[in-house]
């Protein structure tokens, strides 16, 4: 059984324009799904190849590494294209990844859209990360895919995270941060 004050770090990208060239990745430190307990971000490329190192350097380089027991991110890819190879973020780490999605994407089309832009390599790393897996929580339903951690422990740690929405708070309140930041006030959406 997993403590319900277990440290998390929730990833999400704020909100960009394709034309734009950089876009802002904000990670929130929290215990649980309750308190917390930091804030900080990065800078990666719309649409480019820098999402992994940048997080990993992220994480690396924070006070609160030590006692991390989850990354959780919105999504295995931010700013567009720019796609996270979790199974490398874990290793590097030595920090579980959780990938949450609200809805299971259509593979098809984004492999015949990457393929299309010449950006194939992108789509086996998110081919490499599994079939995304449902969980029941709150008064909703997410799926995930994890990489360093089994998927029943994953699926706990969601759980505990998931305490005012049935998104993980980490990465609700990183949303919020980030919108806030981008747009001047956030819409409460997340």
């Amino acid at each position: 059984m997993l403590k319900k004050q277990l440290r998390v770090l929730g990833l999400d990208d704020a909100p960009f324009n394709f034309g734009d060239r950089g876009v802002f990745v904000i990670g929130t430190f929290f215990r649980g799904g309750d308190f917390l307990d930091g804030v900080l971000s990065t800078m990666i490329e719309v649409d480019g190849e820098d999402a992994t190192i940048k997080v990993i350097e992220l994480v690396k380089k924070s006070r609160f590494k030590s006692q991390l027991q989850a990354i959780l991110i919105d999504g295995i890819a931010f700013g567009g294209f720019n796609v996270i190879n979790i199974q490398a973020l874990a290793e590097k780490t030595n920090i579980p990844v959780i990938v949450v999605v609200r809805k299971i994407p259509d593979f098809q089309k984004l492999e015949k859209t990457l393929k299309r832009l010449d950006m194939e390599k992108k789509y086996r790393l998110m081919e490499k990360a599994g079939t995304p897996k449902e969980l029941q929580v709150k008064d909703g339903k997410i799926f995930y895919q994890a990489a360093g951690i089994s998927l029943e422990k994953a699926g706990e740690i969601l759980r505990i995270c998931c305490t005012r929405s049935y998104l993980p708070e980490p990465i609700r309140v990183a949303h919020l941060i980030g919108a806030g930041i981008v747009k001047g006030e956030s819409k409460g959406r997340a």
